[in-house]
């Protein structure tokens, strides 16, 4: 076995095709055997549930190589049980959390040479995915799925890395106030296409959904969740009914009160205190942590005072924290980290 011989500090958040991928199928009401298969090429009936009414749910975690070697993923068990709340919204049969835990690991060790090597700043995604797979005409759920789950070598989700990002409010809503935005369904991130191809083509970054209900709070991007940084150094996080519940985003609440001793609030933030804030950034399995230097909306532009440049000291030491446990450099909080190998 040898890693793959690819430009690995110059990758960019894009797919490539992997040895092996697993899958599974939900039929007469239960879960087969899984099995590991070569052919990355899907095939389903024309009148398929995803086809016709979008019936679909999927995840997002990382494997790493550490700096002693080892190959490791970061609390898949939260991937797990957030794919289950997922499935339960959407009216799907969850994936038991065993199960899954063991299909990343099958799938990690049968493309261990696609594992970045450890420093490169590139990262092994894997992508666990459920769609209804028999065919329905009528609107109501399948009874048929697939579940099943690849892997691919990625580089940083935003080409300038962790260098500061400008983002626009975005004049489109997320979620409904009742809707799924919780929930880690293929449908929320549809909905946010049209926006983020409208920010990027007047030169922005991202999008920031405010709440659909009052546009008053700050909700998250199409992709990552928020965090800011007081004046006095808490973190503070949003809180919204219609927040995915980001793993990252947990995660960087817990090192920061646990492991950096900060004062952590996760409640509602309203956009007018924003301005009062001293750094801000996005996270998530893909973007990790990035820093946010400026947010404009049709009002006002605002710029945080700590990270127009680069990354504000209290994110970047949140960043390094959190990627220092990911890569085996600190002490993990115990169940945080999976040795595959």
């Amino acid at each position: 076995m040898a890693i793959k011989d690819l430009d690995w500090e110059h990758l960019d958040f894009d797919y490539r095709v992997t040895d092996k991928r697993y899958v599974a199928d939900f039929k007469n009401g239960g879960w087969g055997e899984g099995v590991l298969t070569d052919d990355p090429m899907v095939q389903i009936n024309e009148c398929a549930g995803i086809l016709q009414y979008c019936q679909e749910v999927f995840e997002g975690l990382k494997a790493y190589r550490t700096k002693d070697g080892r190959i490791v993923t970061f609390r898949s068990d939260l991937n797990a049980e957030r794919m289950i709340d997922s499935a339960k919204r959407m009216e799907m049969p969850p994936f038991p959390k065993e199960r899954f835990i063991e299909a990343v690991e099958e799938v990690v060790k049968a493309n261990e040479d696609w594992v970045p090597p450890y420093g490169t700043g590139a990262t092994l995604y894997l992508r666990p995915y459920m769609y209804a797979t028999n065919p329905v005409i009528g609107v109501k759920p399948a009874t048929e799925y697939q579940f099943r789950l690849f892997a691919t070598p990625v580089g940083p989700y935003f080409k300038n890395g962790i260098k500061p990002i400008t983002i626009c409010v975005s004049d489109y809503d997320r979620a409904a106030p009742r809707g799924t935005g919780f929930i880690k369904a293929g449908l929320n991130y549809a909905m946010s296409l049209h926006a983020n191809v409208t920010a990027h083509s007047r030169g922005f970054d991202e999008n920031m959904f405010l709440d659909p209900a009052t546009r008053t709070y700050v909700e998250e991007t199409g992709g990552a969740n928020f965090i800011f940084i007081t004046k006095d150094g808490t973190l503070v996080t949003p809180k919204s009914d219609s927040i995915l519940p980001s793993v990252t985003r947990r995660s960087v609440m817990y090192v920061a009160e646990h492991m950096l001793g900060m004062k952590v609030e996760h409640r509602p933030v309203r956009f007018d205190e924003l301005k009062d804030f001293a750094e801000a950034g996005i996270c998530g399995t893909a973007a990790v942590i990035c820093p946010l230097g400026k947010i404009v909306s049709d009002k006002e532009t605002i710029c945080f005072p700590a990270g127009m440049e680069k990354m504000g000291p209290v994110t970047e030491k949140l960043y390094k924290t959190l990627t220092g446990i990911q890569d085996g450099e600190i002490e993990a909080p115990e169940g945080w980290i999976h040795y595959i190998k």
